[in-house]
């Protein structure tokens, strides 16, 4: 059987948590800052869990983490 490969942008995007979870960082927060507010942008710091529709995808594309 032929390895499969990972996306790479996929890779540098998601890490595993301790209990197989897929974690990311939120978006909006590159540019157009002035008219968020400081708590908008403070909340957009933290990471989260990917959704559970989107693990089984995330699946294909990361095989191996």
């Amino acid at each position: 059987m032929p390895k499969i490969k990972t996306s790479r942008a996929a890779a540098k995007r998601f890490k595993k948590t301790g209990t197989g979870k897929l974690k990311r960082m939120k978006a909006y927060k590159s540019h157009i800052l002035t008219k968020k507010s400081a708590k908008r942008k403070r909340n957009l710091r933290q990471s989260t869990t990917v959704d559970s529709t989107n693990v089984k995808n995330m699946k294909k594309i990361l095989p191996y983490l």
